[in-house]
């Protein structure tokens, strides 16, 4: 099964370490992030990539050119302002007919692929997204007049869960996808729901994203554990 890595957006609100990198090439204990999202699903055995690459891409490819690996490694050009949805129909022709897996290039976890893929197949839909919970940035307290009357530490989101990344897709997703400036996460996945061709996969064990500095150091730190 091939996965496809998105990793051509500019990466703004990392701007003070993606002036001269793209973001998916930022480091986490001292490796792309990107290099850590391929080590996680080559332990599932997966072998075949295709980053959808944009900005600064040249410094993607060259990377990976001059690394020595058994993995099959394609860098594509999906152009500069190509949404997600966008970047992802241009791969079409490198995937053909076969189920295949996205995620985004800048964000971590621990899922069980393996799992993931088993329970897409189960489900016979179209597509298969990851459902998590990120811990909350804040913690949550109740006021009375001027007394605090409940206090409750940071913890995992109290409401509904968000859209992970690790995505399992059939081949009809692309009939959903209209051009460059299509949003996967709009109308493609919207229209999916309502058609109930889209399913949850609940994953409770670790993911981050890494949105902002403050995100890097957490995953810093979350690495560091394991």
């Amino acid at each position: 099964m091939k996965v496809v890595i998105l990793a051509g957006g500019l990466g703004t609100r990392l701007a003070e370490l993606t002036k001269k990198i793209p973001k998916p090439m930022v480091k986490i204990k001292k490796i792309p992030i990107i290099e850590h999202i391929i080590i996680h699903f080559a332990k599932f055995g997966l072998k075949n990539f295709y980053i959808a690459a944009g900005y600064k891409q040249n410094i993607i490819r060259n990377y990976f050119k001059n690394k020595k690996t058994r993995l099959n490694i394609n860098v594509i050009d999906t152009g500069q302002k190509t949404m997600t949805g966008g970047r992802l129909k241009r791969l079409k022709k490198y995937l053909k007919k076969d189920t295949f897996l996205m995620t985004y290039g800048d964000g971590l976890s621990d899922i069980n692929i393996k799992k993931l893929v088993e329970f897409h197949k189960k489900n016979k839909n179209i597509a298969t997204l990851t459902a998590v919970r990120p811990p909350a940035r804040f913690g949550a307290i109740k006021i009375n007049g001027k007394k605090v009357s409940y206090f409750k530490e940071k913890s995992k989101l109290d409401e509904g869960w968000i859209n992970g990344g690790f995505f399992v897709f059939e081949p009809k997703i692309f009939n959903y996808i209209k051009n460059d400036k299509t949003y996967l996460e709009k109308e493609p996945l919207s229209k999916l729901g309502k058609l109930k061709q889209l399913n949850a996969f609940k994953h409770e064990g670790f993911w981050q994203c890494m949105d902002t500095i403050r995100d890097k150091e957490i995953l810093e730190t979350k690495l560091k554990k394991k």
